[in-house]
């Protein structure tokens, strides 16, 4: 059944549970989300292009899969793409697009290494919200990023359902530490009706 992945994902609670999913969903994800027009990448590439003058300074695709969202970025002019996944089986199927400069598998919930400032952008796709990654993803990501630096991301219609997600990203703005470049509301996955607001957003 095409849609048995998509059901799970976002019915999983368990933090756990959810790089098994992955990893058991690695050879099948293409097939499935395609079948359902997964429009996140593309919007979320054709979003951050427009605020990223420099292609050539180095994107993070977090949460990266395998490589969807990292073609979509370099299809919209990103020349250097690294790629953090809590699942090895995803990754295996980001490295064999040749796409990425580097590839990492991450543990759930670990803070980023790099020295903020090494991105001029995270690439942050499908990534928060219900079967995925917690809220607090978003703080983690937003310390990895140095002045100017550039967040992309989506808070589809389960995320946008708890209003947790934008209250913290309302926190981070209303205080000044970020700044709301763009936000529209679009097709996530048509296939099964839903829809997400992809955001872009500047660290002060």
């Amino acid at each position: 059944m095409s849609d048995k992945f998509l059901d799970r994902a976002y019915n999983i609670r368990d933090p756990n549970a959810i790089h098994q999913l992955y990893d058991a969903w690695a050879a099948s994800y293409e097939a499935e989300v395609g079948e359902n027009g997964y429009a996140a990448p593309a919007r979320c590439a054709a979003a951050l292009s427009r605020f990223v003058d420099d292609k050539d300074q180095p994107v993070l695709d977090f949460g990266c899969g395998t490589g969807l969202s990292g073609l979509a970025l370099r299809m919209a002019g990103f020349n250097v793409i690294d790629g953090y996944d809590v699942s090895s089986e995803m990754l295996v199927q980001a490295q064999s697009k040749m796409i990425y400069r580097h590839l990492e598998k991450i543990e759930p919930g670990a803070e980023l290494t790099h020295e903020p400032g090494k991105y001029a952008a995270i690439a942050a796709i499908g990534v928060i919200g219900r079967g995925a990654a917690p809220i607090s993803v978003f703080d983690i990501l937003m310390h990895g990023l140095g002045k100017g630096g550039k967040l992309v991301f989506t808070f589809n219609d389960h995320a946008l359902e708890d209003k947790a997600n934008e209250g913290r990203l309302n926190e981070w703005t209303d205080c000044g530490a970020a700044h709301l470049l763009y936000r529209d509301y679009g097709p996530h996955m048509p296939g099964i009706n839903l829809n997400s607001n992809v955001y872009v957003v500047e660290k002060a």
